[in-house]
C-alpha cells in the first residue's frame, strides 16, 4: 500500500511526489487499459493504489491526467540517447550503439512502464481525454530536440528554422513510435522490430527525410 512520506520540512519531496505520482499513473494506466477511461472513477485508482481519493486529487487534476506519468516514460529512453548523441556521429550510428547497449544494460526505464506507456497511446486514438497525455509527451520531445538540433546547428534553441526542424523530426518519433507500439500490442510479426540496426536506421532516416538532410549527419 502506498503512504505518503514528508520531507523534514513538512512537505513530500520532489522525488518522493514523482515516484508516487507514476505509482498512481501505472495504476490508473491498468484500469483505464482494462475497462476504458469512462468506466474508471478516481475512487477506483485510489482503491488501486491504496490512497485516499482526495490524495488522488491532490497530484493529479483529472482522472484522465493520471496518465500523464506513465506516457511519459514512453519518451524517456529514445530522449536519454538522443540528449547523449556526439557530434561526429551520424544519428544511425549512434542510435545502433546505444540501443545495443541498452539491450545489454537496461533501458532507464522498465519494460512493464514501457509496455503500458504504449498501451495508453493507443488507447488515446479513441480516448481524446487521453489524447493530451501523448501530446504533452511529444511536445516534451519536440523541446528536448530544439536544444539537440541548436547544439548541431550551432544555432539557439529559439532560432525559427531549429524549432521548425526540431517540431519535424519529433513528428517523425511520434508517427514511428505510434507504428511500433501498435503492432507491438496487435502481436504483429515484430521482426522488423527486433533489429536494431534496422529500427535505427528508419528512425534516421525519417528524421534525416523531415529535416532536408540537414539533421542526421556527423556534424564539425
Amino acid at each position: 500500500m502506498a503512504t505518503e512520506k514528508r520531507g523534514s520540512g513538512g512537505g513530500m519531496s520532489e522525488q518522493r511526489r514523482a515516484r508516487l505520482r507514476l505509482e498512481i499513473s501505472r495504476e490508473a494506466a491498468r484500469l483505464f487499459w482494462d475497462q476504458g477511461v469512462a468506466g474508471t472513477s478516481g475512487d477506483q485508482i485510489a482503491e488501486a493504489v491504496g490512497l485516499s481519493t482526495r490524495t488522488i486529487w491532490r497530484h493529479f487534476r483529472s482522472k484522465e491526467s493520471c496518465a500523464e506519468p506513465i506516457v511519459m516514460q514512453g519518451v524517456v529512453t529514445l530522449l536519454s540517447v538522443l540528449r547523449s548523441w556526439p557530434r561526429q556521429s551520424s544519428l544511425e550510428d549512434h542510435l545502433t550503439t546505444e540501443l545495443t547497449r541498452l539491450r545489454q544494460e537496461g533501458p532507464p526505464v522498465d519494460l512493464a512502464d514501457e509496455m503500458l506507456a504504449m498501451k495508453m497511446i493507443r488507447l488515446a486514438d479513441t480516448e481524446p481525454a487521453l489524447r493530451t497525455a501523448w501530446l504533452m509527451a511529444c511536445d516534451q520531445t519536440e523541446r528536448e530536440m530544439c536544444l539537440i538540433i541548436g547544439g548541431r546547428l550551432g544555432r539557439p534553441a529559439g532560432d525559427l528554422d531549429v524549432r521548425m526542424h526540431a517540431a519535424s523530426a519529433a513528428a517523425v518519433i511520434r508517427v514511428l513510435d505510434e507504428h511500433i507500439g501498435a503492432a507491438i500490442l496487435s502481436d504483429a510479426d515484430l521482426t522488423e522490430f527486433t533489429d536494431i540496426t534496422a529500427v535505427s536506421r528508419r528512425y534516421a532516416h525519417g528524421v534525416r527525410t523531415a529535416t532536408g538532410g540537414l539533421v542526421g549527419d556527423p556534424v564539425a
